[in-house]
């Protein structure tokens, strides 16, 4: 059934109960109800464009993405609204963008400001119409939850667990234990990414009275990077491609670009280099890969297998991406292309598979676009807009670009084919990805460029709420709930 034709098919039932008694009408509901889709989102953290599906990396290994991506719609430029693990997960969740909440960096998470007790997240929006919400591992920033997002809740670790062994014991000062990467020992049913997998292939295999949100978040390809023994002796030290990086790429950043981009304190590019850790660190990175896409084939097999396999929606992303050396850089804390750009797939019924979508498109659209397809009543209150229209057609026209934002007033702007990155302090920075994909020239000074970056200009954020990072206490974490 297309897309078009459920949403139609969803309406004439509801005026079809227009005028029955209540308690035809109280049946009516709860057939409607049961005839939506199920919903499995599955986050991932860190995970760059190295995937196979994008072509980001040679010695990228993820065949159940991969099989994903062949079943739905593979959006091959996607963004994050926020290259930081909270503003990210934040705006995916609400459906608002960093500058108009205010949540700029890891705190204040949601739960920490009494303003979004007023707000409605997806899965509370979801709730309010008949859905059953569960999750697992990290959707939101850390381990903790709004409170009653979510009614199931299953095992809520941290990045590190006890049985984690430290590998390298050279790191610079403060990149100890975080920044730590190599193979780990222990049973491999043990890491956390195993055990959220687990939990969520047993709840699609068992039965549900009402239809489910389900989120499940891995943790891997985050620091530390750890990963099975098992999966390192697959990706070979001495074979491992490193991503291209320029000697003088950052002479023709401005100041301001250098400055933000110290956000987070990663180690620096001449640590990884100097100490001849760069191949052992990309090859910890895309064992972590390798790990957690087995993961999620685990949960894909469960789906699969299960009751719910012809009647579920799966969108799979990533929060943010992550440098590993380019531009001179670790971590994710900036506006260029590898920090922003994100693994996005929407698959499940009413979707053709195998099609691909070059459009610039938004994590925050999730939420519009998972309310458009469940055929739910619509908000007026998200700054994202429904990916409805390119999953019917991939080439549709579209107009909007992705916007991505790092701390008060400094955003990017990615279309197809530009990168034009604004600061607060009015400097510039632009990319011409048709010849530049590694963004090693900024153009923001040519003069022929003006018109453009005026045009592109015109897509910044109108509203800019004050960093709430600034105004909010620290408050201690909530309770977490008991697991399921």
């Amino acid at each position: 059934m297309q897309r078009t034709s459920r949403r139609s098919f969803l309406t004439s039932m509801a005026c079809a109960a227009v005028g029955v008694v209540a308690g035809r009408a109280m049946a009516a509901v709860g057939a409607k109800t049961r005839s939506r889709p199920n919903v499995l989102l599955v986050a991932i953290d860190d995970l760059n464009d190295w995937v196979r599906f994008l072509g980001g990396h040679p010695d990228t290994k993820t065949p159940n993405m991969d099989r994903l991506a062949s079943r739905g719609v593979l959006f091959d430029n996607a963004h994050c609204q926020g290259p930081i693990c909270n503003p990210s997960r934040t705006s995916l969740m609400y459906g608002l963008r960093p500058s108009t909440t205010g949540i700029y960096m890891n705190r204040p998470t949601p739960w920490q400001v009494p303003a979004f007790g007023r707000r409605v997240s997806m899965p509370r929006h979801f709730a309010a119409h008949g859905y059953k919400t569960l999750t697992t591992g990290k959707i939101y920033h850390g381990s903790g939850l709004p409170k009653n997002d979510f009614e199931v809740v299953g095992p809520r670790h941290s990045q590190r667990i006890k049985l984690d062994q430290q590998v390298q014991q050279n790191l610079p000062k403060g990149g100890a234990g975080l920044w730590d990467f190599g193979p780990q020992a222990y049973e491999e049913a043990k890491f956390i990414d195993h055990v959220d997998a687990t939990w969520a292939a047993e709840r699609l295999r068992e039965p549900h009275d009402r239809p489910f949100v389900m989120a499940v978040g891995f943790y891997r390809p985050h620091v530390p990077f750890y990963a099975p023994e098992r999966i390192f002796h697959d990706v070979p030290r001495n074979t491992v491609t490193l991503p291209p990086v320029k000697d003088d790429d950052r002479d023709d950043l401005p100041e301001s670009a250098k400055t933000l981009t110290t956000i987070g304190s990663p180690p620096p590019h001449r640590w990884f280099v100097e100490n001849k850790k760069w191949k052992e660190a990309v090859q910890a990175y895309l064992a972590c890969i390798r790990w957690t896409d087995e993961q999620v084939g685990r949960v894909l097999d469960a789906l699969d297998s299960g009751p719910y396999a012809d009647n579920t929606l799966v969108v799979l992303y990533s929060d943010h991406g992550f440098h590993l050396g380019e531009k001179q850089r670790w971590a994710k804390f900036s506006l260029w292309e590898r920090s922003t750009h994100v693994p996005l797939i929407v698959a499940g019924p009413g979707i053709a598979g195998g099609k691909r979508c070059h459009r610039p498109v938004e994590l925050l659209s999730i939420y519009p676009t998972l309310i458009d397809l469940c055929g739910l009543e619509a908000r007026a209150d998200l700054d994202g807009t429904s990916l409805g229209p390119l999953l019917d057609n991939p080439d549709a026209p579209w107009a909007p670009p992705a916007i991505t934002t790092l701390g008060l007033n400094n955003h990017a702007i990615r279309t197809e084919r530009w990168r034009y990155i604004r600061y607060a302090d009015g400097a510039e920075e632009l990319y011409d990805h048709a010849s530049d994909p590694n963004e090693w020239r900024n153009l923001a000074g040519d003069p022929q460029h003006a018109d453009l970056k005026a045009r592109l200009a015109r897509w910044l954020p109108k509203t800019n709420v004050p960093d709430l990072a600034k105004t909010t206490p620290r408050t201690r974490k909530p309770r977490k709930k008991k697991e399921a």
